[in-house]
């Protein structure tokens, strides 16, 4: 029963986000961004030690993060750059092209952490940080370039 409402939960959540991103594209990053960021704590929380590891919670992970990677280039329309709400550096404009290449490795990380996860979620914690690794590489490359310093 959770499960199922968690899940309805979700989609509604995600199924709102388009018509939000045409009002307002930061918000919409800013949220995906906050759902990629619980995530990677949870990730975090397991490759250290201090969560015990379960399938379900890594295959959770894996999908919240690979839904943030599907959705959120879509959210840089021309006139979205705005320093006093957004993190998004002007770079991003400047070089569209880099950011998708950026964001194409993100989405191709994803895609091969759901593939390991496969339809139960990692077996174990290092099947988990194995899928995990290239992700969290990904994320630190395009901070360090496309994000500005809070």
């Amino acid at each position: 029963m959770m499960k199922s409402l968690a899940i309805a939960i979700a989609a509604a959540a995600v199924a709102a986000l388009p018509a939000l991103g045409a009002e307002d594209p930061i918000a919409v990053r800013q949220a995906l961004m906050d759902n990629n960021g619980t995530a990677a704590g949870v990730a975090g929380a397991v490759m250290k030690g201090e969560l015990a590891y379960s399938p379900v919670v890594g295959k959770a992970v894996i999908y919240a993060v690979s839904a943030t990677a599907a959705a959120y280039g879509d959210y840089f329309p021309e006139g979205s750059e705005d320093a006093a709400r957004s993190n998004a550096s002007p770079k991003i404009w400047q070089d569209m092209a880099g950011f998708e290449a950026e964001l194409a490795k993100f989405q191709e990380a994803a895609a091969k952490a759901r593939e390991i996860a496969g339809k139960d979620g990692p077996a174990d914690a290092d099947a988990f940080k194995a899928a995990m690794g290239p992700i969290f590489d990904s994320c630190k490359t395009c901070h360090e370039s496309y994000r500005l310093e809070n």
